[in-house]
């Protein structure tokens, strides 16, 4: 059980440790690609290579089964993108990040009202919670304060809500004891299925031509192979394993990432306040996971 505890983990960080340095890829894609087309194309290659891995069929055994993988696919992958993509476009990068940091808090919220998981808020969660976005605060605005605006932030923290309701869906899959991978597969089936109206909305250009440039190529495929096919996997599985409230904490690590990342690859500068918020950040991530003799009843 404890060797399984930690491949949970090592899932998670892993997982999100990717998710922190997509957003270099999007940037290099976003020159030509409408964010509709990113996100249909990096889904359609996630599908197509879990499909390569595990051909074998899933059959569900019962309907209200196959509508929690709806919804998990309409919740995962169809809402989530386009709330946080939409939202990226009213109000700043700044305000998406740390409010889409919220979600660990709505995932315990909903585990405790769907899943009956009574133990899991508890003053240790509470007190990391407000740590970590302390941190993710000081790591966003760099001191440049925080500039509401209600149509971007609201989308922002509908995509937060959004993705804790994908979490609590996965966990509750995880219990039929289906294949990881089938799983998932049949997720990003139902994602692809309910993005095809936005599709219209949104413009989408197949525009296959622009593939012939190899950075382009070689972005999706990171996006697609990735972030998704096998982040996804990773992602469930440790669901799975650690329940959804311990496994969405590790969000908290994703703005950390990506500053490092843009420190080591575009050559952003780190201040003493981003330093700061990333220390805030991982002690707020270490104290949520540590159990609390004070829970919810």
């Amino acid at each position: 059980m404890e060797n399984n505890n930690v491949k949970g983990h090592i899932a998670a960080l892993f997982t999100v440790f990717v998710w922190g340095t997509t957003f270099i890829s999007t940037k290099v894609l976003l020159k030509d690609f409408k964010p509709i087309e990113i996100l249909f194309f990096r889904f359609l290659m996630g599908f197509i290579i879990l499909n390569l891995i595990y051909p074998k069929r899933l059959h569900i055994k019962e309907r209200k089964q196959e509508i929690l993988f709806a919804g998990a696919g309409i919740c995962g992958v169809t809402l989530y993108y386009l709330f946080e993509n939409i939202a990226l476009t009213y109000t700043m990068a700044s305000n998406v990040s740390v409010i889409l940091s919220v979600a660990p808090f709505f995932t315990a919220v909903f585990s405790y009202i769907f899943l009956k998981e009574r133990k899991k808020i508890g003053v240790n969660f509470i007190m990391g919670f407000v740590l970590a976005i302390a941190g993710i605060c000081l790591i966003s605005f760099k001191g440049e304060g925080l500039k509401f605006n209600p149509i971007g932030d609201i989308l922002a923290l509908g995509a937060a809500m959004i993705w804790a309701m994908y979490s609590v869906i996965t966990r509750k899959i995880g219990e039929y004891g289906y294949n990881i991978v089938q799983v998932t597969r049949r997720i990003f089936a139902y994602g692809l299925l309910f993005m095809i109206p936005f599709l219209f909305v949104f413009d989408f250009e197949p525009g296959l031509y622009r593939f012939a440039n190899k950075v382009y190529t070689g972005n999706i495929i990171f996006l697609g192979l990735g972030a998704s096919a096998l982040c996804f996997v990773t992602w469930n599985m440790a669901v799975k394993i650690l329940g959804a409230v311990k496994t969405s904490v590790y969000i908290y690590l994703s703005p950390v990432v990506t500053i490092v990342t843009a420190f080591i690859v575009l050559g952003e500068r780190m201040t003493y306040m981003s330093i700061a918020g990333t220390v805030l950040t991982l002690g707020g991530l270490i104290l949520s996971e540590k159990k609390s003799k004070k829970d919810l009843p």
